[in-house]
């Protein structure tokens, strides 16, 4: 696909998401050549700036996420892309200013908007928008990005669905996680589909459990208000952490086109066996961090964050255990966590293949006999690991772990932030690292009752440490052989 120059209408553009990625990510793509000629980016902002404060606010970002990669040259060409639309959001005049500005010649009328703004401004927006005519094709195409959360639970999102379709079709809207264009997420299709040597094994028969972890070990910063009606579930299990399921486990789509791969990830998503109620505490478990130590250094509590009530139960660790009944997966359990203030930042894939017979070395001195591993590093160590086990040199039969690795990155390849290919794509319109909305439904069809059961248990939440693992869940798991794994060098247990 050949990326078309493209106005990009920027909605909470002196916003953070803004200032830490969108603007750097799109700098990057025109230092890499990657913009087409005639593409402009306007900014949406109720601060009365003119143009040129505009771009040197820009500047600023761009120079404090470049540092020695800056570029004088290349942030001038990109400068006069830049421009900037005072006006209220919540205001009619804003709009009709703005469909004004953007008759002018000067600018595409291929139109991306991006709304990094509140999903309830999403409706009200989309709503001017089409009064004024921004949604009208017949002299471009329009397309819409929006940021996660997609609703808060089941319900909420169906509404915001509803509300969305009646100003634009499916087609338009281009629904981001950005953890799917992160390279190393992308590299996990290329890892299944393009070597046959691990496809034989990748089912029930020889694989024993899989682990996707995702840990931080920062807070909140200043999120209060946002991440206690949120909590860690809603945050990052049901939106990124079921997609990095969905690639680990769905069947070779038929083409990278965009509607085969997400049709496979919707049938991975249809197949989870639904939770009951009856069910919650043996399938889920959340906590929530206390003071400790992150990094040598004192950190307080949850509790003690601003903005956070003291009667809390938001999460800020969550864990689950979910089976896929299909052919290929039936039986199989698939554990997932994520928290706050654990003890690394990281984000893995581990998948554990079945313990081999012991049988042949039973009068032999092997004493760590680990399962193979297949560890996928997604951040911030991009790394495809493949663990087995091999005799060690000498006269006794003895065994050690040993490890294939391969590399994702070589030593002189820069790291290409999620952002870029994410915006890249809808220049292109590959919508294949945007979500459908049938996969956003499914994803929250899977956690309601989990949500719905939390939200009525507020007498009590396990805490952890800051700077630990998380709580002690392993009533999760289905056997005793079955434990978190942290790290991606070598265990013998």
């Amino acid at each position: 696909m050949k990326a078309e120059p493209c106005t990009y209408v920027i909605f909470g553009a002196t916003g953070n998401l803004s200032r830490i990625k969108l603007m750097p990510a799109l700098y990057r793509l025109d230092a890499a050549g990657r913009l087409p000629e005639g593409t402009r980016i306007m900014a949406m902002g109720r601060r009365p700036w003119d143009q040129q404060k505009w771009r040197q606010e820009v500047q600023d970002m761009v120079q404090a996420k470049a540092k020695d990669d800056f570029d004088e040259a290349v942030f001038q060409r990109f400068s006069d892309r830049l421009y900037y639309h005072q006006g209220d959001i919540s205001q009619a005049d804003c709009y009709s200013g703005l469909a004004q500005t953007l008759a002018d010649k000067a600018f595409s009328q291929n139109i991306a908007f991006y709304l990094s703004i509140s999903p309830a401004d999403f409706g009200p927006v989309m709503s001017m928008l089409s009064t004024n005519d921004l949604f009208n094709e017949e002299s471009g195409w329009r397309r819409v990005i929006i940021e996660k959360p997609f609703g808060y639970d089941l319900e909420s999102a169906q509404a915001l669905q509803k509300r969305i379709s009646h100003y634009l079709s499916e087609e338009q809207i281009y629904r981001i996680d950005h953890y799917l264009g992160k390279g190393m997420v992308q590299n996990v299709l290329v890892f299944r589909f393009a070597n046959v040597m691990l496809e034989p094994l990748w089912n029930r028969n020889y694989i024993d459990h899989i682990q996707i972890t995702h840990s931080e070990s920062i807070g909140i910063d200043s999120r209060g208000d946002y991440y206690d009606g949120a909590g860690a579930l809603r945050d990052m299990l049901q939106s990124h952490l079921l997609q990095l399921l969905t690639l680990v486990t769905m069947e070779p789509p038929v083409s990278m086109e965009a509607e085969s791969l997400r049709d496979e990830k919707v049938k991975v998503l249809k197949s989870i066996r639904p939770i009951s109620k009856e069910a919650v505490h043996a399938q889920a478990f959340r906590g929530q961090y206390a003071k400790g130590m992150v990094n040598n250094e004192k950190v307080k509590g949850y509790l003690d964050e601003a903005n956070i009530p003291q009667s809390s139960t938001t999460e800020t660790y969550a864990s689950m255990k979910l089976y896929i009944d299909n052919w290929r997966w039936r039986g199989v359990p698939f554990y997932m966590r994520t928290g706050k203030r654990m003890a690394k930042a990281q984000s893995t894939i581990s998948i554990c293949f079945r313990h081999p017979p012991l049988q042949f070395f039973r009068d032999t001195n092997v004493q760590c006999m680990n399962p193979n591993w297949v560890l996928l590093g997604i951040q911030p160590e991009e790394c495809i690991r493949i663990e087995m086990t091999v005799k060690e040199p000498g006269l006794e039969m003895s065994t050690r772990t040993s490890s294939l690795d391969a590399s994702f990155r070589n030593q002189d390849e820069k790291a290409v932030d999620a952002y870029e290919d994410l915006l890249l794509d809808v220049l292109k319109g590959d919508r294949s690292l945007f979500l459908r909305f049938d996969e956003v439904e499914y994803a929250w069809r899977i956690v309601d009752p989990i949500l719905q059961s939390w939200a009525v248990e507020r007498d009590y939440i396990a805490t952890y440490p800051a700077g630990s693992w998380g709580p002690e869940d392993s009533r999760l798991f289905d056997k005793e052989s079955q434990s978190w794994r942290s790290s991606l060098t070598p265990e013998c247990k």
